[in-house]
């Protein structure tokens, strides 16, 4: 992958994500975790390569099958991109909304998992109101809620103090252990080693496996 006429950001990179894994990134600042994470969740094509997702080659897929692909990821993005106008319960809810589900019962389950968040007392408060921590698990609640086939998270602890980044983690923890493909880039090393799952090393436009412990594909 490269940006315009500049170098190659990634390159020579043959990786797959078993279903039902659970995977760090790992690598330097400016090493390419992004970039390819925005591959990974189609904001951006391949320079060159292929790409597959959920068993469908993206280069001979049709245009208009892509949103549906793209419901079946969830991403916490390092800038949130929560909807300014919307309450912390409208902004989880909204990929419910959006895949057509109705009725009480949207509130009252993500009602539950900002309360497993810590945020049970911030329901309807607008992300200009919140903290950039709670906005932070505001955007984590809002990638899980639909139970995604794959989650991609970029940071998703950064703004959070320990107790609450092992919380997420839990929580990511149990998506998985449901079937969900989990990838996460971080810098915290002391995260990394306290939940021993397999590592991706990126460096230099190189990807390394660290394979820490065995994964079982679901």
């Amino acid at each position: 992958m490269r940006y315009g006429a500049g170098r190659e950001v990634l390159r020579d990179i043959t990786m797959r994500l078993a279903p039902g894994g659970f995977y760090f990134l790992t690598g330097p600042s400016g090493a390419g975790k992004s970039s390819l994470l925005k591959l990974i969740y189609l904001a951006e094509r391949p320079s060159r390569g292929l790409i597959s997702l959920f068993g469908s080659d993206l280069a001979t897929m049709p245009r208009e099958e892509l949103p549906a692909l793209r419901r079946r990821i969830g991403v916490v993005f390092q800038d949130f991109r929560l909807l300014p106008h919307l309450s912390a319960l409208d902004n989880v809810a909204l990929p419910l909304r959006v895949a057509g589900y109705r009725g009480e019962s949207i509130r009252a389950n993500v009602a539950e998992l900002l309360r497993w968040v810590g945020l049970a007392d911030h329901l309807d408060a607008k992300p200009a109101t919140l903290s950039g921590g709670q906005q932070q698990r505001v955007a984590i609640a809002r990638a899980v809620v639909s139970k995604p086939s794959l989650l991609i998270a970029d940071e998703p602890t950064g703004n959070v103090d320990d107790l609450i980044a092992a919380r997420l983690l839990r929580l990511f923890e149990e998506l998985n252990r449901q079937g969900t493909t989990i990838l996460i880039a971080t810098h915290s090393q002391s995260l990394v080693a306290r939940f021993p799952h397999t590592g991706l090393h990126l460096e230099n436009g190189e990807l390394t496996v660290i394979q820490r412990r065995r994964e079982v594909p679901a």
